[in-house]
């Protein structure tokens, strides 16, 4: 009640300014601006645009607060154009727009920007910690670590002390370590005099993401009094490294250490109980989610949607979607999917067609759906291609049900021993992340060809399988299949999801010389992540030097 009278008092007021303005007979480049204000605080952004132009003498705050107010707001182009406009740039305009086009998703254009700044003389005295840290985040978004070390040159020759800036250390930790640069981001966190526990969350992640939890947990347990970041880095990474129950185990220490849980931690675990199939786990993570009022957030709900989902648990679902005030494509998204696993088809379609931005896994998702049911009901005859696609499409969109569902209308048209449908079932379940049972299905299949191995080692990839995918990569071999640039694609990619460095090194060697298969840029790319990955920084740059094409910025 209090912060509805507080909205009313200052709309009030707002307004109450709007008519003092009127009665000025000569404002004053205050009065412009408290005006203009007045407008963006109540989201008339249109209008405080119109006041900006009318006002006959413009200030430095002025161009700040528009640039900033379209920039947030996401109006990018006209933050643009105002930008451009502008006499005259400050540093606060420089990171409004620097910041807005990497905060909403357009990370490349924020280093163009960056690198316009650096090449104006005129802007050098505008390269601040936050701008920096801003294009980090950047480098770090697409992956680009020698723009990043670019950028860290300019640190250094702009003779910035960043190790005494904190936010300016963790977004270079956190660039090395999404890069996979591992050795530099432990030098940055050994030269900083005060490291914090931002920085060892970024070294912590980027350990996670190249599968070295031992490291990732030795740095966590150095820590004295983690805070929440620190504890959600290292559950999320046992998360993503398939290690569910010890992600648990952390989970539950940080409760016991009165550590309140973050909305992150809680995606991470119910992400957990998801993979488990823990149904009375996600219940209780609803129940933890629901008190610390984390359901009504967009991850933590499209989490819990998903989780209840795979435990195939719709009602559940629905009844939390109908509680939900807002809502993004992702969300939506994996609802589409609970509708129709549990039948709803119409209430699926009903969230498409109101869906403001469709990404193209709602398009496959609803036209599978569509074709599916419309064949279906009016009888009309499906061929073993048809089931096929169908299936393909709910393996994209991970509808485990509804893939189930068109197997089983297969089976009653006598097409369950069909070669294509079966490979497209294994596909399925590999996607859904039951290798266990797209395994089954495989080694049931009456007649295997060189695409179904492919898919089902392309499972074991893609899930983690590092020694299962080289098990059936021999097995494959010996059952007089040839590999084909595809198969050698699969299982490098396993050797480096997986660190298997000499094995993937073998394999490369066997392609070429054994085989005669001449590796593409994917097989380099596998080869160099692999090396570089595993510390031989040597042999990744004699792979990319050796390689017949140019190098791209994301190899």
């Amino acid at each position: 009640m209090r912060m509805e009278l507080h909205g009313v008092c200052r709309t009030l007021c707002e307004a109450r300014q709007l008519q003092l303005f009127d009665e000025m007979p000569q404002p004053n480049p205050f009065s412009w601006n408290t005006l203009i204000e007045a407008h963006i605080n109540l989201s008339h952004r249109k209008k405080s645009l119109e006041l900006f132009h009318a006002m006959p003498h413009k200030s430095h705050y002025s161009w700040n607060q528009l640039v900033s107010t379209f920039s947030k707001s996401g109006d990018l182009q006209q933050a643009h154009n105002l930008f451009n406009a502008m006499p005259m740039k400050n540093p606060l305009v420089w990171n409004s727009m620097i910041h807005g086009y990497s905060r909403h998703g357009y990370p490349r254009k924020a280093i163009l920007l960056f690198k316009e700044m650096i090449f104006d003389p005129l802007e050098t005295m505008h390269r601040d910690a936050f701008v920096l840290s801003t294009v980090f985040g950047a480098c770090a978004d697409l992956f680009v670590l020698d723009c990043g070390k670019q950028v860290h040159a300019r640190v250094f020759i702009d003779g910035f002390e960043f190790k005494h800036d904190k936010v300016l250390c963790s977004s270079i930790v956190n660039l090395y370590g999404k890069c996979g640069d591992l050795d530099i981001a432990v030098w940055v966190v050994g030269f900083v005099m005060d490291v914090d526990d931002f920085s060892l969350s970024a070294l912590v992640s980027g350990y996670a993401n190249a599968g070295r939890m031992s490291d990732a947990r030795r740095v966590f347990d150095n820590k004295v009094d983690p805070c929440s970041v620190l504890w959600n880095s290292i559950i999320s990474g046992y998360v993503s490294n398939g290690e569910e129950m010890e992600a648990l185990d952390l989970f539950n220490q940080m409760r016991r250490s009165g550590v309140r849980g973050e909305f992150p931690a809680v995606a991470n675990i119910l992400s957990a109980a998801s993979s488990l199939l823990n149904f009375e786990l996600v219940k209780q993570m609803h129940d933890h989610a629901f008190k610390i009022g984390a359901t009504h957030d967009i991850v933590v709900a499209s989490t819990l949607l998903d989780a209840y989902s795979k435990c195939q648990h719709s009602h559940e679902a629905c009844e939390l979607f109908d509680e939900l005030k807002v809502y993004d494509a992702i969300l939506l998204n994996t609802m589409i999917t609970v509708y129709c696993n549990c039948g709803r088809i119409e209430d699926a379609k009903g969230i498409f067609q109101t869906m403001p931005n469709k990404t193209l896994i709602s398009w496959n998702s609803i036209l599978a759906l569509d074709t599916f049911s419309r064949m279906n009901m009016l009888d009309v005859k499906m061929d073993k291609f048809s089931f096929a696609s169908v299936i393909s499409a709910c393996a994209i969109k991970s509808s485990l049900e509804l893939g189930e569902q068109v197997f089983g209308k297969a089976i009653t048209l006598g097409l369950e021993s069909d070669q294509i449908i079966y490979t497209s079932l294994v596909d399925f379940y590999c996607k859904c992340g039951i290798v266990e049972m797209g395994r089954k299905v495989f080694d049931g299949m009456i007649r295997t060809d060189e695409v179904s191995w492919n898919t089902m080692l392309m499972g074991y990839a893609t899930n983690g399988y590092g020694i299962e995918a080289l098990t059936l990569f021999n097995e494959m071999e010996y059952s007089g299949v040839r590999p084909s640039a595809i198969t050698f694609n699969g299982v490098l990619s396993a050797c480096d999801h997986c660190g298997l460095v000499e094995e993937g090194r073998n394999l490369f060697r066997t392609m070429k010389h054994e085989y005669d298969i001449n590796p593409g840029i994917e097989h380099y790319s596998c080869m160099v992540d692999l090396f570089a990955r595993a510390g031989c920084f040597g042999e990744a740059m004699y792979v990319i030097e050796e390689m017949p094409f140019q190098a791209d910025a994301y190899m």
